[in-house]
């Protein structure tokens, strides 16, 4: 199902259950709540994963931020409880209906999304058609198999952020993950920033590719996300 509200903002959700170790995985609560909240006021904003409507939730996070104010209300909201219902399949998703495409993160998107033959062709078609392409934490692990019309990496040349080594060695989740998202950007060819402090907040916007580092950087890349598409 496809809400009509026009203009639209893609949201992107993993449909991995498990890590490399096999511990829980899926998608982050606050790094969906808060960017959704930003945007729902101005845009419709629908949903999407691999498996459409299969998109685990980390229960990790839901824990964690049980005393989140956007979290708490995202989960409980009824709108969005029936846009995940009907969460499209990437497969089945047409650029045209959306002006950006964002990912949510969690250790979910590094398991499922980089090596996803629908994935990778929606974020390039995203590219390529000149949409603003966007994500946070874990979120830019999605985004390793795009590519320009010259097919390079949408990330060479660039400055991006994401979910930082030292924050994953902090976070003891080295092992959970099948490879260093810090490194592989910088492979192909980004610079590579981190906030100041581990977990503090830091958003990179360069040209239409927005990326944030953590959690904490949720709401940053919303907003950065809202005030991208209000230029345009």
């Amino acid at each position: 199902m496809i809400f009509p509200k026009i203009p639209s903002v893609l949201f992107i959700l993993s449909s991995a259950k498990k890590t490399v170790t096999g511990k829980p995985a899926g998608w982050y609560l606050p790094e969906a709540a808060h960017p959704y909240y930003v945007l729902a006021p101005f845009f419709n904003v629908d949903f999407a994963s691999p498996k459409g409507p299969d998109h685990p939730i980390d229960e990790s996070s839901v824990k964690a931020y049980k005393d989140d104010e956007n979290s708490a209300k995202f989960l409980n909201d009824p709108e969005v409880r029936v846009k995940l219902e009907n969460a499209q399949k990437l497969a089945d998703v047409s650029v045209k209906n959306y002006e950006a495409i964002f990912y949510v993160g969690g250790h979910g998107p590094v398991m499922d999304l980089p090596e996803d033959k629908d994935n990778v062709k929606l974020v390039s078609d995203f590219w390529k058609a000149g949409k603003i392409v966007s994500a946070v934490c874990h979120g830019p692990a999605a985004l390793v198999g795009g590519t320009d019309a010259s097919g390079a990496s949408i990330f060479a040349g660039r400055t991006v952020t994401g979910f930082s080594n030292e924050e994953e060695v902090l976070f003891g989740t080295v092992d959970e993950v099948p490879f260093s998202l810090e490194d592989r950007i910088v492979e192909l060819g980004a610079n590579f920033v981190k906030p100041e402090k581990p977990y503090g907040v830091k958003v990179v916007v360069d040209g239409k590719l927005i990326t944030g580092a953590n959690p904490a950087s949720a709401q940053g890349t919303g907003e950065a996300l809202l005030k991208l598409l209000q230029g345009n």
